[in-house]
């Protein structure tokens, strides 16, 4: 990435919010439209459920390492801010 680091955090960020609203989703989908369980009985809401569950934790993976793209990147800040404070204590 070549570009500025606001760019880079605006990036990251824009990223973040559409891993989370998809992980939102796809989790209320999966939690109070699909059917749990055996109810469907072998319908194609079951398969639906199986790929909503696989969109959800890969979603959440790649959350997860944006979300630690998006600390690496304010590495400074939380490093200065966290000496700061132990100064003041």
């Amino acid at each position: 990435m070549a570009k500025s680091k606001p760019a880079q955090l605006w990036l990251v960020n824009v990223i973040s919010f559409v891993l989370f609203s998809l992980l939102g989703g796809t989790g209320l989908i999966n939690w109070l439209l699909l059917p749990k369980g055996y109810q469907a009985r072998g319908s194609f809401l079951i398969s639906l459920r199986h790929f909503f569950v696989w969109v959800h934790q890969w979603t959440a993976l790649l959350f997860i390492l944006v979300v630690a793209l998006h600390l690496s990147l304010h590495w400074k800040y939380i490093k200065s801010n966290i000496e700061r404070y132990q100064r003041r204590n």
